[in-house]
């Protein structure tokens, strides 16, 4: 064959794969082209599964074929193919009938009537990611020139370009695939957030957009919406289940700590369900608003790694959950300031028209028509204010409330909040006392450190409402002066600490130690009794024999104390002012101390 024939030939090929012509349509091409032009009787190109031993046929050259069906998948052990790969280098069988190296071409030859067979690679790969070889037959010995080797080469380097180029053209249309869904997706998350659509239908369309396992936390809805499961613990149905109830908690923690921290990238989270622990690493996405969090978004990992289009589309689900979370926020923060505005001009009593507060109240769902009572949260870290930094506190104080039964409303105050609730009539207020160590328990977990509770009286009508305020704040007041946090009560100071209210705080203290403190402070150190038998004996009158007799003491006995007691610490009971002073020192320290022990 002429060389103008055979360049006419792979210009003819070139201009079809030029053309964007069909991938099997140039292979055929090239395999036609190389047996009629290097004097081959027959032809195929063929992908080679190493792993599984076959040989697959992609196309075939065979003029001759006609009724006869050839199977199109080759067993490897004896083929040629693998030697060919492995060398990267034609393998030439001059005679097949007669080879030894390669005994399974042997009873085709015969079968088939061909003689010589060469093998070439071909350096690329099908679209499995198997290598290809191609292979031409002679039904006479031939021989194999320069020339040949050349063209053959030549073809196939063609046939690589043709390859490589459907590869490029299925990635760029899986990538323009993957784009256009990416599109449809940010559409369809855009319409939901635009059709005041809810959180969690959402998040099921985040969790299938992306290629990883997600949880969705929505803190302005204190609720944590699950999608596929990250490991084999937990199948599609337990995973979302344990993860909005046992793991709830302890998954918006892991994800605030980590944001907190800027260990978003790769966070471990030590997850207990109760009846297992496991450790699983994730990537947890910060979902703010007004430079406000109000969630987070935790991606588990796979062994595929995120694409520039799964970053595109993590933006777009992050956007979108930011905006519907944000139209709780705002809708949240509107309402807890208006009813805020509308508490605080009651409580100050600024207000004039009980029928106009009547009227604005019920558009706020609040009544002040029934009675009522309040109570109030002091917050330890006033950064956290109700409605602020986060609205964690106001979904807590609500699964309180609706776990006590208790219909209340709640109000935001600078650096606390107010629960207004029915009345509790029960003769000990044995609801209101759970409620507020309730209320101390769960926000004390959140904060770090308890808050201090307080509940106020009845209120029955509008102008019940400051006296209450005015006496919650005070008890508040005396609790923070002496160190206290939780739920207090005027149980708990008897009605001394409430008298004194108005006093500064270290004026009571000067006072306590300048009355007593010498005393409590000997009495810690050598284990003397000086302070409770001062105590008793102002409380049986200053009768010795009675003091003796309550303290199971010789009145001798009683007498020395009293003498040791006046003598170390100059104390002076004779007159009633004296008495009175004594008494009451000690009594305000029997409350400083007893407290604060108890805190501790």
């Amino acid at each position: 064959m002429d060389q103008r024939s055979r360049v006419l030939s792979l210009r003819d090929v070139a201009s079809q794969i030029n053309s964007g012509g069909d991938l099997q349509a140039v292979l055929q091409q090239l395999i036609a082209a190389a047996c009629r032009h290097a004097d081959w009787a027959l032809g195929s190109i063929m992908s080679i599964d190493a792993a599984h031993g076959y040989a697959y046929v992609i196309v075939r050259y065979d003029p001759t074929l006609i009724e006869r069906q050839l199977p199109d998948k080759w067993e490897l052990a004896t083929s040629p193919s693998l030697i060919a790969l492995q060398r990267n280098e034609p393998v030439y069988i001059p005679d097949a009938r007669e080879s030894a190296e390669f005994p399974g071409y042997r009873a085709e030859a015969f079968d088939r009537d061909y003689r010589t067979v060469l093998v070439l690679p071909m350096n690329c790969k099908d679209a499995e990611g198997r290598p290809m070889v191609l292979s031409v037959i002679a039904r006479q010995i031939t021989g194999v020139s320069e020339d040949d080797l050349a063209f053959l080469g030549t073809i196939i380097h063609l046939g690589a370009i043709a390859v490589e180029r459907e590869h490029r053209l299925e990635a760029e249309k899986r990538s323009a695939q993957r784009l256009e869904r990416a599109l449809k997706a940010h559409t369809s998350l855009l319409e939901h957030v635009l059709s005041d659509g809810s959180v969690a239908p959402l998040s099921a369309m985040v969790g299938m957009m992306l290629p990883n396992p997600t949880v969705v936390i929505d803190f302005t809805a204190n609720q944590v919406i699950a999608g596929r499961p990250p490991n084999a613990l937990y199948d599609e149905t337990s995973w979302p289940e344990a993860a909005s109830t046992t793991l709830a908690r302890p998954l918006m923690k892991a994800a605030r700590d980590a944001i907190e921290h800027g260990t978003t990238n790769a966070a471990n989270l030590f997850l207990d369900d109760g009846t297992q622990r496991f450790r699983i690493s994730a990537r947890i996405e910060a979902l703010m608003v007004d430079n406000q969090l109000v969630g987070a978004l935790i991606i588990f990992p796979t062994s595929r790694e995120f694409s520039d289009l799964d970053l595109l589309m993590l933006d777009s689900a992050k956007f979108a959950l930011s905006v519907q979370m944000m139209r709780s926020f705002i809708r949240f923060r509107f309402e807890t300031r208006t009813q805020t505005e509308l508490f605080f001009e009651i409580v100050e009593a600024r207000w004039r028209d009980a029928g106009d507060v009547a009227q604005r109240a019920q558009r706020l769902g609040l009544s002040f028509a029934i009675p009522q009572q309040m109570i109030v949260v002091d917050f330890p870290d006033k950064t956290k204010a109700f409605g602020g930094a986060s609205v964690d506190v106001e979904h807590t104080l609500t699964r309180i409330m609706q776990q006590a039964a208790v219909q209340a409303n709640l109000i935001a105050i600078d650096g606390g909040v107010v629960c207004l609730m029915p009345y509790d009539t029960s003769k000990r207020q044995e609801r209101t006392a759970k409620l507020t160590r309730r209320i101390a328990e769960e926000l004390g977990r959140y904060f770090g450190e308890a808050p201090v509770v307080v509940s106020g009286n009845r209120c029955d009508t509008l102008p019940d409402y400051p006296a209450a305020w005015e006496r919650c704040g005070r008890m508040i007041r005396i609790g923070r002066s002496f160190g206290l946090t939780g739920a207090i009560s005027a149980q708990d100071f008897g009605p001394l600490p409430m008298l004194v209210a108005a006093s500064e705080a270290g004026d009571v203290r000067s006072f306590v130690q300048e009355s007593v403190g010498a005393i409590a402070e000997h009495d810690r150190e050598n284990g003397t009794p000086y302070m409770e038998t001062l105590s008793t004996y102002l409380q049986e009158g200053c009768r010795s024999q009675a003091c003796a007799d309550t303290m199971g003491l010789h009145v001798t006995t009683l007498r020395y104390r009293l003498s040791r007691i006046q003598e170390l610490f100059g104390v002076d009971v004779e007159t009633p002012e004296k008495r009175f002073a004594v008494e009451l020192a000690i009594r305000l320290h029997g409350v400083i101390d007893n407290r604060s022990t108890a805190q501790r």
